[in-house]
C-alpha cells in the first residue's frame, strides 16, 4: 500500500492573532510548534515512515515539517520546497485582523473574499514592499507567475501542475510521501484526489497539524483516506477553523 500524508502547518502567530496571512512569511506560534511536534510523535507511534517530503517556501510550513521529521528521527530524508505549495495570496487583506475587516467591509463581503471559489480580494500593489515580487525567495520565478491576489480557483491552478508533475509521480518510485503545506493549497490537492465540487471544497476545513492519510494501491488508485488521531480532538480543531477562519 502506497501512502501520501498531507499536513496543514501548525498554528502561526497570525493565526493566533486572527489576521489574514497568505504569502506573508509568518512564524509558528508556541502552540503551532507543539502541534507540529505532536503530529510527528503520533506518526512515529503509528509506524509511519517517509521516503521524501515536500513543503512550501513559507516558514510556518517549513518549520512544521522540520518539527515533524525531528520527532520521527527522519531529518535526513530528501525535502523539496516549492512556491507552488504556498498559501492562497490574500491581496490587500494580508496583515489585516479578520474581525476588524468584517466590521469595516461587512461579514458578507469578507466571507466572499475568504470562501468564494472564483472571487479574489483586491490585489496588493506591485509597489508594496510586502509584495512577493520584492522577496528574494521568489527572484527566480517569472514575474507573471507571482500573484498580487488569488481566488481559491487560482490557488488550485497554481498548485496542480506541481502535484501532477512532481509529487504524485513520485509514488511510482517510492511508497511514502509527506506534504506539509497550507489550508488552501491542500484543499486543491484534496479536491483533485476526491473529486470534490467547486462549491463543497470552499467549505472544507483542514485542521492544523493533523496528518491526513491517503492510501493508494499499486496502480495508484485511491483506496481510502482518513485523519490520523483522536476523532473528537480532530472535530474540535475543524470546528475551531470554521469558527475563527484559521485556514490561512
Amino acid at each position: 500500500m502506497k501512502k501520501i500524508v498531507l499536513i496543514r502547518h501548525g498554528q502561526s502567530q497570525w493565526n493566533k492573532e486572527n489576521r489574514f496571512t497568505g504569502w506573508t512569511n509568518v512564524d509558528l506560534s508556541l502552540q503551532g510548534i507543539e502541534e507540529a511536534e505532536n503530529s510527528g510523535t503520533l506518526l512515529k507511534k503509528e509506524g509511519y515512515s517517509f521516503d521524501v517530503a515536500y513543503t512550501s517556501y513559507l516558514k510556518r510550513a517549513v518549520k512544521t515539517l522540520n518539527c515533524v521529521l525531528d520527532k520521527m528521527d527522519e531529518d535526513w530524508i530528501p525535502v523539496f520546497k516549492s512556491w507552488r505549495l504556498n498559501e492562497k495570496h490574500y491581496g490587500f487583506l494580508q496583515g489585516m485582523n479578520k474581525s476588524e475587516t468584517a466590521e469595516k467591509y461587512g461579514n458578507e463581503q469578507v466571507h466572499i473574499w475568504r470562501r468564494s471559489f472564483e472571487i479574489a480580494p483586491q490585489p496588493l500593489s506591485k509597489d508594496d514592499l510586502d509584495n512577493p515580487r520584492h522577496d528574494l525567495r521568489y527572484a527566480s520565478i517569472p514575474p507573471e507567475y507571482i500573484p498580487d491576489t488569488e481566488s481559491l480557483k487560482e490557488t488550485i491552478e497554481r498548485v496542480m501542475p506541481y502535484w501532477e508533475c512532481e509529487i504524485f509521480p513520485q509514488l511510482m518510485k517510492v511508497d511514502n510521501i509527506l506534504v506539509v503545506a497550507h489550508g488552501n493549497s491542500l484543499r486543491g490537492i484534496v479536491k483533485h484526489l476526491k473529486g470534490i465540487s467547486d462549491e463543497a471544497i470552499s467549505d472544507m476545513n483542514i485542521p492544523t497539524a493533523v496528518p491526513y492519510v491517503f492510501e493508494f494501491d499499486d496502480n495508484l488508485k485511491l483506496v481510502r483516506d482518513f485523519y490520523l488521531g483522536n476523532a473528537e480532538e480532530i472535530k474540535r480543531k475543524q470546528e475551531a477553523v470554521a469558527k475563527q477562519g484559521l485556514a490561512k
